[in-house]
């Protein structure tokens, strides 16, 4: 347990990389949309949406892999030098899907570029997301280990503000032309110099205290992979995060923050920079409602937080879809209508960083929280956009797709009510 100023350096120190992460890995998220005209045959923009959601989801996908070989490395080695990797690829690979050809240019070639790129960027993030996870838990003091760590969320949020905040600027000052000729670049070129400031936060911080006394009691595991899965209760544990609350909160951070942009810019054809700023104010309100989550969790419990998180998400998913087209001329309605979402987002994630880490035990802690967190950020959250876009095109009702995460949704709420344990409090040096 750190020092409170001294915490608040190493909390400074780790979101800021993972702020960079979110930033690189969300700019093409946010761009989906101008990407499907960009690196996709023009011929039929609704696969070539679809192209492009799928592109995302690669990303996605591939995080396990990452998660599993940066977390193995993160429980034998270390957190630091992980987290040290982890930026530094994701970094580079941003950079350059600014300098990309386009398929105007290149083809299929220049498709094929930005896919390998993408499947980069995700073995990356998969080695950052637990791990950033476990390093701040380790550090955090006990007793508000709920509020401290929420900050961690806030990195997601953050991410999405710096390229809606862009685009909306971009948007603003250049003709549309302009904009799809070379002001798309802008962002994914500017994280060259958000990575030399996230390299210096990164080189300054020091070996978790948890990890430090693991390791000079001989006590580091040399397979942690296999280490998890043999352990039952570790297995359990890993296969409620997957099923239970990483599932629920990646449905609903994709549901409010992502696929909720596309679908008020394709369906509800809502102006695209009334769009952004809907969802930069209602990314603004995440902020305060997750540090709250958080606080309320080191009172009230993990347990009852969370539950109530999956329980709203689950019940006001599909009323809140089906109301937007009906109030698109109601800006402040719409807006209210996000905040739903959003309240969901924060019950969950709120508590998560500490019940994440609160589950295992230090040897194996990166793997264990790593590998089913990502397998359900990716497999279930990062695909809903896709899913969801496929399952509207295939029955000609763009609400139909929307029983994809409802149904996920539910599935979450039912684990964790019967199988998640109360956490709060539990000592992580164990």
């Amino acid at each position: 347990m750190s020092a409170p100023n001294n915490y608040n350096r190493i909390a400074l120190a780790a979101c800021f990389g993972t702020f960079i992460e979110w930033y690189d890995f969300l700019t093409f998220a946010t761009l989906a949309v101008h990407f499907a005209a960009l690196f996709f045959p023009t011929d039929d923009p609704v696969a070539g949406l679809l192209y492009s959601l799928a592109t995302f989801g690669i990303g996605m996908v591939v995080r396990p892999l990452g998660a599993a070989v940066f977390g193995s490395f993160g429980d034998r080695y270390g957190r630091r030098q992980v987290f040290i990797a982890t930026i530094g690829i994701m970094g580079i690979a941003t950079f350059l899907v600014g300098l990309l050809p386009t398929f105007a240019e290149w083809g299929w070639w220049a498709t094929g570029l930005l896919l390998a790129l993408r499947v980069i960027q995700g073995l990356a993030m998969g080695g950052e997301i637990g791990g950033a996870n476990v390093y701040l838990a380790e550090h955090a003091p006990r007793e508000k280990r709920g509020a401290a760590t929420s900050v961690l969320q806030w990195m997601g949020g953050l991410g999405i503000l710096a390229s809606t905040a862009q685009l909306i600027i971009l948007q603003t000052w250049l003709s549309k032309e302009d904009f799809s000729s070379w002001g798309w670049r802008i962002p994914f070129l500017l994280s060259a110099v958000l990575l030399l400031l996230s390299f210096k936060a990164r080189l300054a911080l020091l070996e978790s205290p948890v990890f430090n006394q693991v390791q000079s009691t001989g006590n580091t595991s040399a397979t942690p992979l296999k280490d998890c899965v043999q352990d039952p209760q570790t297995l359990r544990h890993m296969l409620l995060l997957f099923f239970g609350v990483s599932a629920g909160g990646s449905v609903l951070f994709f549901s409010s923050q992502v696929y909720l942009a596309v679908y008020l810019k394709t369906v509800v054809q809502m102006n695209p920079v009334t769009v952004s700023w809907l969802s930069a104010a209602s990314t603004v309100c995440l902020f305060p409602l997750t540090f709250l989550a958080g606080a309320l969790s080191d009172r009230w419990g993990r347990r009852p937080v969370v539950l109530s998180g999956l329980l709203l998400g689950t019940v006001a998913i599909i009323p809140v879809y089906i109301a937007l087209p009906q109030l698109a001329d109601r800006l402040e309605l719409v807006f209210i209508l996000q905040l739903i979402l959003v309240s969901a987002v924060a019950l969950v994630t709120g508590p998560q960083t500490a019940l994440l880490s609160e589950l295992f035990n230090a040897r194996t802690r990166y793997t264990a929280v790593g590998l089913p967190h990502n397998l359900s950020a990716g497999w279930i959250g990062g695909l809903s956009p896709y899913m969801v876009n496929l399952i509207a095109s295939k029955s000609g009702v763009a609400l139909v797709g929307l029983i994809y995460p409802n149904a996920l949704l539910l599935i979450a709420l039912l684990v964790c009510y019967f199988k998640l344990p109360e956490t709060q409090g539990r000592d992580l040096g164990s």
